[in-house]
């Protein structure tokens, strides 16, 4: 019994180590998690960094094209050429055009002199038309016959933007061009799908100038502080205006790999947290696109590693303990009972045998449910992964079965296009360059046609928001007819409108409204296929506080023992091929989501109706202009 009893001195050293043991695998644990959770953070940071950067490139990248567009057309030079000779309001209403179809902000023409001649903005107070912009670099580099880049603050808007210049060269054999065309394009648009992010991200300059970012407080601020000799510098090439480029308050206190500090922030809106930092190089613009992830997971992964290594080290003391303690009762009752010793030996080997063979019974029962667990959760991961890769097949079917329609309705113009084609080449071989010039009119009026109907698609493809506004029924008819109208068209389907006189307005989400009626009149027209008079119903119209939109077709109707199950995920009566069943499912879905619900049911004169019912709004006035000029 005494073998089993520690001596006082070892008692002293158990009591020192058992609470050392337990900060060594507390600290151990919380390193390993860190690395752990940095890793990972590390990795998503880079992803998102990267198509964030390829978003920042691609959008501005796009316009490049267009001051060496604007500057061969004839009616530029001609202008430049004798500025006093002609008026410049035709080449300013032409400039605005192009500003609004390529999206950009402002165009002008710059004399050889820096002069502003035209703008596109010339009707407006802050208009750029008589400033002289010599001290832009934009300027300095399309007058020296070269591409000009150029980032900064507007010095009549205080906007920021970036600018693409050509030179305008009217004699192919002038050395120096004769003026310069500048595109703006604002960075406000890129900043706006940050801000829906988890993370932080900034761009930065060659001077480390933070010129955009998610948090508008970091704008205009430097990466590290100005000496007064660098912002005196930066102050006189006016690029940021009289901004007083403050210090943004980032300080780093570690590193994480290449590329990779851990930072905080000494003041602002980011003060409170601290963050991991990836930089990532545009050389196309000899910028620094930066992100910041917070370090929120990786403290909270530190926490919970700690914790299960604290509770693990505990479980293993106690046992440790709990055996320690069988072991001297067991040695206490071989004493008293030295006579039966043998007996109970024998029972005890019996039991630890009985013991040992339930223990691999069990070992065995343990590792097959573990199998059978494992075996359910990748079922369950396959499924999960194969619903969405159907509800994303079903929504690519519905833009396909779109694109068709668009496709069939670019095939007339893009015929015509080419018999202009044909005989503009033929008028000029014969030096007829009126007719000539009458059929290139009617090429350039047939893309406008063609972009028009190609925006539908594109319209079609957008994302929508999360926030609910009113949102005209009318209207949202109207865009899903323009969608069908060639399967309408060619189906010679009727279209009977059951609507109000004055508008009605729902409280939704105008994009989400639209596709759920662009299913439905799909699945109408799919069920009407067979149908000798196709005639297509819609209807709307106020019920109490609630919008009852109706959608309904003469085909053969919904099967009764169908109707409670039209909405169930992957449940169609169509044919193998022609349709997953996500359709209706993902609509009613969006239909909960908006604050109503969507119903189906047949009617007595024949075929079936879905009914969309959704919270009235009394109040169409707020409807922003973005909306209005959306259903133009």
């Amino acid at each position: 019994m005494r073998a089993l009893i520690l001596p006082r001195r070892w008692r002293h050293w158990l009591i020192l180590l058992v609470p050392l043991g337990f900060a060594l695998v507390i600290w151990q644990a919380t390193l390993v998690a860190r690395d752990q959770a940095l890793q990972t953070l590390t990795d998503e940071a880079k992803n998102e960094l990267r198509l964030s950067a390829a978003g920042l490139v691609g959008h501005l990248s796009r316009h490049d094209y267009l001051p060496e567009l604007l500057a061969s057309r004839d009616s530029i030079q001609a202008y430049l050429a004798e500025p006093k000779a002609h008026d410049p309001m035709p080449i300013n209403l032409m400039l605005d055009r192009f500003r609004a179809t390529a999206d950009v902000s402002d165009i002008y023409l710059l004399d050889r002199f820096a002069n502003t001649l035209v703008a596109s903005n010339w009707h407006m107070p802050n208009t750029f038309i008589g400033q002289n912009y010599h001290f832009r670099s934009y300027y300095q580099d399309a007058i020296a016959g070269g591409q000009g880049r150029f980032h900064g603050l507007g010095v009549q808007s205080l906007e920021r933007g970036y600018y693409f210049s050509a030179p305008v060269r009217l004699d192919d054999g002038d050395e120096r061009p004769d003026g310069v065309m500048v595109i703006k394009v604002l960075l406000d648009e890129v900043e706006q799908s940050w801000a829906g992010q988890s993370t932080e991200l900034l761009v930065t300059d060659q001077d480390e100038i933070i010129f955009m970012a998610s948090r508008p407080e970091l704008r205009m601020t430097a990466l590290h502080p100005l000496s007064d000799r660098e912002r005196d510098a930066l102050l006189a090439t006016r690029r940021y205006a009289d901004e007083p480029l403050s210090f943004s308050g980032i300080a780093a206190f570690g590193a994480y790999g290449a590329r990779s500090l851990l930072v905080s922030f000494n003041h602002g809106p980011l003060a409170d947290q601290e963050y991991l930092l990836l930089t990532r190089e545009l050389p196309e613009f000899g910028w620094n696109m930066h992100i910041l992830k917070p370090l929120l997971p990786v403290h909270r992964a530190q926490w919970q590693a700690g914790l299960l290594a604290g509770g693990f080290y505990g479980v293993a003391l106690f046992a440790v303990g709990f055996g320690w303690q069988r072991l001297r009762l067991r040695r206490e009752r071989e004493q008293f009972a030295e006579r039966e010793r043998r007996t109970l030996a024998r029972s005890r080997d019996e039991l630890e045998r009985n013991v040992e063979r339930r223990t691999r019974d069990l070992l065995d029962s343990n590792r097959r449910l573990s199998a059978e667990i494992e075996e359910r959760r990748r079922a369950e991961a396959n499924l999960r992964q194969t619903r969405d890769e159907l509800v994303q097949a079903a929504k690519l079917a519905v833009l396909g079965q779109l694109a068709a329609g668009i496709n069939h309705e670019l095939n007339q113009p893009l015929a015509a296009i080419r018999a202009y084609a044909e005989n503009a080449r033929t008028f000029l071989a014969r030096q007829r360059v009126d007719s000539a010039d009458a059929n290139l009119e009617q090429i350039v009026e047939l893309t406008a046609r063609m972009a028009e109907i190609s925006a539908q698609l594109k319209q079609f493809s957008r994302k929508s928001g999360d926030t609910l506004t009113p949102v005209s029924v009318i209207a949202c008819f109207d865009y899903a007819l323009r969608l069908y109208q060639a399967r309408l068209n060619q189906a010679n389907v009727v279209i009977e409108r059951d609507c109000p006189n004055g508008a009605l307005w729902v409280r939704a989400d105008l994009i989400r409204l639209e596709q759920i009626l662009v299913n439905l009149i799909g699945n109408a027209l799919q069920a009407m296929a067979d149908t000798p008079s196709p005639k297509l119903s819609l209807s709307v119209e106020r019920h109490g506080s609630d919008v009852r939109i109706g959608v309904a077709d003469n085909g053969p109707g919904i099967a009764e023992e169908h109707l409670n199950r039209v909405f169930d995920p992957f449940f169609t009566t169509k044919s193998p091929g022609k349709g997953l069943g996500l359709g209706l499912s993902i609509s009613t879905r969006i239909v909960d989501d908006l604050g109503g619900r969507l119903e189906a049911a047949n009617r007595p004169q024949g075929g079936a109706i879905f009914i969309i019912i959704l919270p009235g709004d009394a109040s169409p006035a707020r409807l922003s202009a973005a909306q209005e000029s959306h259903h133009a």
